[in-house]
């Protein structure tokens, strides 16, 4: 440890007896541990937004209804090849793979599945997890 020079120390500070240097080690000590736990603390909450900006998301389909082999948008953010594999029409029971016609980040074209007519959920798949989004299509006659 190295010693401060003469002339920088303050006279009035030049006795410090062991206690009120044992405790001004303790006060530093607290301090420095409260601030790691306010960063982990802060950390842990805001980790999920980062998180959920990188998910893709699905805002819509254009158009919302349509027939076998039609071709629809799915319109939304994240929606590049390196974020969206897949592309399903789901159902309470099933999921059908679309064939992906063309894919960017803020759109995806896909051709209708052959399903029978109904209302089916837009999926994608990310990895190796199927997403169901709220997002409705209804397939027609």
């Amino acid at each position: 440890m190295e010693k401060a020079p003469a002339a920088k120390l303050d006279p009035s500070k030049r006795f410090v007896s062991s206690v009120q240097a044992r405790d001004g080690i303790a006060i530093y000590r607290l301090q420095r541990a409260r601030r790691k736990w306010a960063l982990l603390v802060a950390a842990i909450l805001l980790s999920p937004l980062a998180f959920a900006q990188s998910l893709p998301q699905v805002t819509g389909v254009d158009p919302e209804s349509g027939k076998a082999n039609d071709t629809v948008t799915v319109s939304g953010s994240n929606l590049g090849k390196e974020s969206v594999s897949s592309v399903f029409l789901s159902d309470d029971k099933n999921d059908y793979k679309a064939t992906i016609v063309d894919q960017g980040d803020e759109k995806i074209t896909v051709k209708v599945p052959q399903v029978k007519p109904g209302d089916y959920n837009i999926s994608i798949q990310v990895g190796d997890k199927l997403f169901i989004k709220p997002v409705k299509f209804k397939v027609e006659q």
